[in-house]
């Protein structure tokens, strides 16, 4: 055996014992008479003791040529630490080593490896397999496997049966674009890699599977970010013979139970709900952070028509009050004027009022307005002496509300607001079943084809599309929406309507769902169900602001692995067999 023991597992009760351990050398140093040598694994670090009264000159001289990442192991006796430290779980303890080995030589690493590493992202991302070692970043995955399995535990437990989908599937519109794997024994025919398993899911339904779930691997090519991966992990979920409430009285509870196995927080239920209307009126997001309030109140009655004609014009003035705020320095509200005009955000500028301790307000535009008209803002906004009130205004409600949200998120961090072990969960739900384009001028499904509108909205889709609300949900926690689904379509004509009106020709809706609209024939059950993102939810659990950091080998946000430098070329003799030719990009 290389090893009788691992580096986490010693303590004081082992003093006297002959171990054998193996790892990595994380650090060695050479103090006096004594080297000392931090020896890592999976499991925790030891420190190793090589004193030169003890030992002959041979093990001192192999000691001393011990670098960073050498591969070692050692036998010896366990001692306790004189000078103990308390950061360790084994800082009680020492091995006084009596042998040693060097399995393998290590050359020096490109950065540290430890939980303060000097290495940055891309650094970190070609060398992944070095990050790993970190402990920080080990304990993210941990934390992913656990959570895993606290998962499975619970939907076992409710009756849910794990069943694996197909991964090379056929292609479909809507949503995001999909990655699609060419066919070699089906020439100039294609593959796609499934966005989720939706419509398998739905076909265990009518198969009277009744409730199923699956830890899946799903695949979207779309535009990157801190909380997207072109291939990352749904908690698939579907149910049959339920309406809405059961479906979220079922993951709330398992939202509970995660909270509780994992973090040992206790939260309540059931999870407050917010239509998408409100959650956009109050927040601009329809993934509202509730950690804290700064709550949008409309300003149009209060501040138009006193001459200022940015607002006089605006179609939609909102404001934000930011408690204690009012001693930001002009410098500071400066940075917040630069941060809501960044082409990402796209504000055109920021108007902003303090209340003043004796109760005055005092504005960038006081010149328009007399101070009865700012105590009346200042009343509005329910601003309090010390207080800073941030306006923005502009034609498009929506956008503004949306400039708006992204200002709150920022004075919510900046004022410490947004604290991490904090969490504030619900429910929105109501959301528009179509989202209109004006550039396609036609409706698109803002979840998908098979979600089912509200039943008492069912008529407005001969008449008013636009107004029909969908049968759907999203989970949202602390500003993330770690989850979603919906009641879905089981009828097979009111499936033809929605894809009627999402611009499906009958021919096309066959030749893309008749399988699935086939199978509705046949008996479907009311069914519905919801997919988490395992990756945000973890991220979320573990205090991380990106989901690349609970994923073993993630992509950089242009989607390559910088690592196995993929994605790349492959020989012509490959694309000969797939009957594929390149083109030069336009």
């Amino acid at each position: 055996m290389y090893r009788t023991t691992t580096c986490g597992a010693l303590r004081l009760s082992q003093v006297g014992e002959q171990v054998t351990l193996a790892g990595w050398v994380q650090k060695a140093r050479r103090m006096g008479g004594m080297i000392f040598v931090d020896l890592r694994d999976r499991y925790g670090i030891t420190q190793l003791v090589f004193n030169e009264s003890l030992v002959g000159p041979d093990l001192i001289a192999q000691a001393e040529k011990l670098g960073r990442e050498y591969v070692i192991q050692v036998s010896g006796k366990v001692a306790e630490r004189e000078n103990k430290n308390p950061k360790l779980d084994t800082g009680d303890i020492e091995i006084l080593v009596e042998r040693l080995s060097v399995l393998n030589a290590s050359e020096v690493p490109p950065f540290t490896i430890e939980d303060e590493t000097d290495g940055g992202d891309d650094l970190r991302m070609k060398y992944r397999y070095l990050d790993l070692r970190r402990s920080c970043v080990r304990s993210n995955l941990e934390l992913r496997h656990r959570f895993a399995l606290a998962v499975r535990r619970y939907l076992d437990a409710q009756g849910f049966l794990e069943v694996e989908t197909p991964v090379l599937i056929k292609s479909t519109p809507e949503g995001a674009r999909d990655f699609v794997v060419p066919s070699r024994m089906n020439p100039n025919q294609f593959y796609a890699l499934p966005q989720s398993p939706q419509t398998f899911k739905q076909l265990l339904m009518v198969s009277g599977f009744d409730r199923y779930f699956q830890i899946v691997k799903c695949f979207r090519d779309e535009d990157l970010r801190a909380d997207r991966q072109p291939e990352f992990t749904q908690i698939d979920c579907e149910m049959s013979f339920v309406e809405q409430e059961d479906v979220l009285t079922i993951f709330e509870g398992m939202t509970k139970y995660l909270f509780q196995e994992l973090l040992g927080v206790e939260v309540a239920t059931p999870f407050p709900r917010m239509s998408w209307q409100e959650a956009m009126s109050r927040y601009g997001s329809d993934k509202p952070d509730t950690r804290f309030g700064m709550e949008f109140v409309e300003l149009k009655d209060t501040l138009s028509g006193f001459g200022f004609g940015v607002f006089d014009d605006a179609a939609y003035i909102g404001g934000i009050c930011a408690k204690g705020a009012a001693s930001y320095t002009r410098k500071q509200l400066d940075a917040l004027t630069d941060f809501v005009k960044r082409p990402q955000i796209g504000a055109k500028g920021m108007v902003y009022a303090r209340v003043e301790s004796d109760g005055t307000v005092k504005s960038s535009v006081d010149k328009f307005y007399s101070q009865e008209t700012l105590q009346a803002l200042a009343a509005k906004m329910q601003a309090t002496p010390g207080d800073l009130i941030l306006i923005l205004s502009g034609d498009e409600p929506m956008k503004v509300r949306k400039q708006l949200c992204e200002l709150r998120l920022e004075m919510g961090s900046q004022l410490g607001l947004r604290d991490k072990r904090q969490f504030s969960c619900l429910w929105v739900v109501d959301f528009p079943l179509f989202e209109w384009d004006e550039e396609t001028q036609r409706f698109y499904a803002m979840h998908h084809p098979f979600t089912s509108p509200k039943p008492e909205d069912i008529p407005l889709l001969a008449t008013d599309p636009g107004a029909v609300r969908a049968n759907a949900y999203d989970m949202v926690i602390n500003g993330v929406e770690v989850g979603g689904g919906s009641i879905r379509i089981h009828d097979s004509g009111l499936q033809a309507q929605m894809f009627d009106l999402l611009g499906f020709t009958p021919e096309k809706a066959q030749e893309q769902f008749g399988f699935l609209m086939n199978a509705f024939k046949y008996g479907a059950p009311p069914h519905g169900g919801l997919a988490y993102g395992l990756d945000r939810f973890v991220s979320l659990f573990a205090g991380l602001d990106s989901i690349r950091d609970c994923i073993a080998f993630p992509k950089n946000n242009s989607g390559r692995d910088v690592m196995i430098d993929a994605p790349s070329l492959i020989d012509q003799e490959q694309l000969d067999e797939l009957c594929l030719s390149l083109t030069q990009p336009k």
